[in-house]
């Protein structure tokens, strides 16, 4: 099927974000290495190439989505809205909430689940490393990309970014993606893919619930910019700089 062979699993998701979840059964990343062709993938997880093409065929071909949004079709500056004011404004509040969780556990359930100092530490790197990352996102990237998408609106003047290209804070933040990606890989280890112990109390359950959502919707904030947000980005300014 040379589909399959020519789509990365990043353009796989932007295209029809039902192929995501075939992509998570079978723990492949489809964010942060979403760059990566299926066969690269398989290989690297030691899953049967069939296998998955089986069950995006059964996932996408010739089934009507039900209801989801077609992000690609969106103008980039109203992307950028979207993920701020979705994703952004979620990682804050989920931050604030899941510290003091995970304090707490560690204080009564560290002794016998020493993994849980581990989670912690890298759950409260993660905020600090997110927080920065989103902060420079807001007020260095995602302005650029809205000029951009108001001179291809309006042909308005765009001013060379003080960063030469959009490519290189782009590159910069899937890098961090990458990191990100790395790092929650671990803390799901660590956890049993968030699974508590059967002594667990509410608070440690409600915990672990929280780690998986916080997991969830990193990765689909980062499909959002890696595999729709920024190649677009890349192509407009690709296409001004043709043009002069």
């Amino acid at each position: 099927m040379n589909v399959y062979k020519e789509k990365t699993i990043g353009e796989w998701v932007a295209e029809d974000y039902r192929s995501a979840s075939v992509f998570k059964s079978f723990g492949i990343d489809f964010c942060c290495k979403g760059g990566r062709s299926i066969q690269e993938a398989c290989e690297a997880k030691n899953i049967p190439e069939r296998e998955v093409e089986i069950a995006l065929a059964e996932a996408v071909m010739d089934k009507p989505e039900k209801g989801d949004i077609d992000f690609k079709s969106w103008p980039m500056d109203l992307l950028a809205d979207y993920i701020e004011k979705t994703h952004h404004r979620y990682v804050e509040k989920a931050i604030e909430e899941l510290k003091p969780y995970l304090t707490k556990i560690c204080k009564v359930h560290g002794d016998s689940n020493p993994e849980l100092h581990e989670v912690k530490q890298m759950f409260f790197e993660s905020a600090g490393e997110l927080t920065a990352h989103m902060k420079k996102e807001e007020f260095i990237l995602f302005p650029h990309v809205r000029k951009l998408e108001k001179h291809l609106n309006d042909g308005s003047n765009l001013e060379a970014p003080h960063f030469g290209t959009v490519k290189n804070p782009i590159k910069m933040m899937m890098d961090e993606h990458e990191a990100e990606g790395d790092r929650f890989e671990e803390i799901a280890r660590l956890t049993n893919n968030y699974t508590p112990p059967e002594h667990a109390c509410n608070t440690y359950r409600v915990t672990f619930a929280l780690l998986e959502e916080f997991q969830n919707d990193l990765h689909r904030h980062i499909h959002l910019e890696n595999n729709i947000l920024f190649p677009k980005a890349v192509r407009v300014e690709e296409s001004f700089n043709a043009l002069n």
